[in-house]
């Protein structure tokens, strides 16, 4: 962990935590803070379905209630353990705070206190340590990480299938990416009328459709390619331009949930060997506008991770999500094996935010792009909003343009639009 801004130290009065509901109906972790000034702020921890093997770990009660998710054990550490280490003392820099976290947990994944705790409070912390230094949050951030500040291009979730949604579509996040958007606004925009549009279509052709986790339409199919037919179809519709350079595609196929084992995956009940998949997504590619392919394989089939960068070529972004859960460590060793030129970041998959920082340090330093993510099981917490424009990494998927804890996001992003117009728009 590190910290590159000057000191401005913060003294918490009080910390306490509660249980509140996430996107999906279960429980999570919310933080309060009340600093020595009187000021009080919130944060809360999101809540992933489709999570990689090696995430900091949540607390969960494994009782009666919630069918086990509940949350009280995690609340507990952060009203006793964690806010007994954090008030009554002045705090120089976040990291400080963090690493006192890391170090009280004492497991290296924070099994014991709870990543879904953990998560919040370096949170709550980032938006005391802004908010002593008299910036917004955004500029504090881009000050901890030597960052040029720019608004991204959103990647709305859509089309949902695999973990998130109830069909038999094997990919689980079909996106469109406003890359040739003007502004934040303007993308926001195109976002929502091709969603609208591609609700009218899927009126019109298979009556009516379920929405999946994250606000996208979960229509009973089952090919990627009618799923990617449609989102042309809606794109077109909407009176826009299908292409890498106007209105993009970006797939998260979440190749996990589909994953044989021994190379093998099973796909629109068709079986494929990892060059075969390989051939298919460069097919999906070549036959569509698609600019970003996320977890394309297993998070453990690096053999697949290698075929699929070697044959791309840098022609398309390869994100790892599962495969380096927002680790810098892991993002280090897949820049030197050259398994993606793309890292997915999500502060609860690490557990804090001195960690997330880290990360986006270790994916430029090796060259990698990144994007800033959402999970499935989201609050209206608009942490990541600010976090994507502070690092300037260009690019953020935050779901649909629809239901609330989504549109918190995007509504966040216009609003830091409108009070700094002069902030840039687009891929970094």
């Amino acid at each position: 962990m590190s910290d590159t801004t000057a000191r401005v130290p913060v003294q918490f009065a009080q910390l306490t935590g509660r249980s509140i509901l996430d996107s999906r109906g279960y429980p999570t972790v919310e933080v309060r803070a009340m600093l020595e000034d009187g000021t009080r702020m919130i944060a809360a921890a999101p809540a992933g379905a489709s999570t990689g093997e090696h995430e900091a770990v949540e607390r969960r009660d494994h009782g009666r209630a919630y069918d086990g998710r509940g949350v009280h054990g995690a609340v507990a550490a952060v009203d006793g353990e964690i806010a007994d280490l954090i008030t009554g003392r002045s705090w120089d820099r976040l990291v400080d705070i963090d690493s006192a976290l890391a170090g009280l947990d004492g497991t290296g994944s924070y099994a014991r206190l709870g990543a879904n705790a953990v998560v919040a409070v370096s949170i709550v912390a980032a938006r005391a340590f802004a908010h002593t230094a008299g910036a917004q949050l955004h500029q504090w951030i881009a000050e901890q990480t030597n960052s040029a500040q720019r608004l991204p291009v959103p990647h709305f979730n859509v089309l949902n299938g695999g973990v998130h949604a109830a069909n038999a579509l094997d990919f689980q996040e079909f996106m469109i990416a406003p890359v040739g958007a003007a502004t934040e606004e303007h993308a926001v925009q195109t976002g929502a009328e091709i969603y609208h549009a591609l609700a009218g279509l899927i009126r019109e052709r298979f009556g009516s459709a379920g929405l999946g986790d994250e606000g996208g339409f979960a229509p009973q199919i089952e090919d990627p390619r009618m799923a990617l037919d449609l989102l042309v179809d809606a794109i077109t519709t909407a009176g826009y331009t299908p292409r890498v350079d106007q209105v993009a595609i970006a797939l998260d196929p979440a190749a996990n949930s589909f994953y044989l084992g021994d190379g093998r995956y099973r796909v629109n009940g068709l079986e494929f060997g990892r060059d075969q998949l390989v051939d298919y997504y460069l097919d999906l590619i070549g036959s569509y506008p698609i600019r970003s392919l996320e977890d394309g394989f297993a998070e453990d089939d690096l053999d697949g991770w290698t075929a699929m960068a070697t044959a791309a070529d840098g022609r398309v972004q390869l994100v790892g999500d599962d495969l380096y859960v927002t680790d810098p460590a892991r993002i280090r060793d897949g820049a030197e094996h050259g398994y993606s030129n793309a890292v997915l970041i999500k502060p609860n998959q690490i557990g804090t935010v001195s960690q997330t920082f880290d990360a986006i340090r270790t994916a430029r330093d090796a060259g990698m792009v990144c994007m800033v993510s959402h999970r499935s099981g989201e609050t209206a917490d608009t942490f990541i909003a600010d976090l994507v424009v502070g690092s300037g990494v260009g690019q953020i998927k935050s779901g649909a343009p629809a239901r609330g804890e989504r549109v918190a996001k995007y509504n966040r992003l216009t609003e830091i639009e409108t009070d700094h117009p002069d902030l840039p728009y687009g891929l970094a």
